[in-house]
């Protein structure tokens, strides 16, 4: 039996990867990120701008630059759209979250209200060799933000 939300997903992804939520250079930043996913070619440049007070440095914005395929470039603008605004810590979970679902390859439900659009790529685990296009962003986030808390001022 199809999985009835797998159409629905692989739409929202056609979606995003056409939409590309997020999608210019961002200025000013406090942190940027080139990384290249050298078995497919799949590239992203992303900038953060950290802001708050209170409960932690808070995503201010986000925004990227990217080429390949439409996972990857879907990946990078669902996260633009779910990053801005959620603590530091938030984002990390979120990170780590994704990493999880698509490590697992199907062995665990994806968190919907923690992961938000991301779900979609959930299909994206039975094809090893897609995982790294899914996660390119989110990993050069994660590694832009460890560069902009490095930062004196922060």
């Amino acid at each position: 039996m199809a999985d009835p939300l797998a159409g629905l997903y692989q739409e929202l992804i056609l979606e995003h990867a056409k939409r590309r939520a997020g999608e210019g250079e961002l200025e000013p930043f406090d942190a940027e990120r080139f990384l290249r996913n050298p078995t497919c070619g799949d590239e992203i440049r992303l900038r953060v701008r950290l802001g708050g007070e209170g409960e932690g440095p808070v995503v201010d914005a986000l925004g990227w630059i990217g080429q390949g395929c439409s996972i990857s470039q879907a990946s990078a603008s669902v996260l633009a759209e779910e990053a801005p605004g959620l603590t530091v810590q938030a984002v990390r979970e979120r990170i780590e979250a994704l990493r999880e679902l698509l490590r697992a390859r199907g062995a665990i439900e994806p968190d919907e209200q923690l992961l938000g659009d991301a779900v979609a790529f959930a299909g994206v685990a039975r094809f090893p060799m897609r995982v790294k296009c899914a996660m390119l962003a989110w990993v050069a986030l994660e590694e832009a933000l460890v560069e902009a808390l490095a930062e004196p001022e922060r």
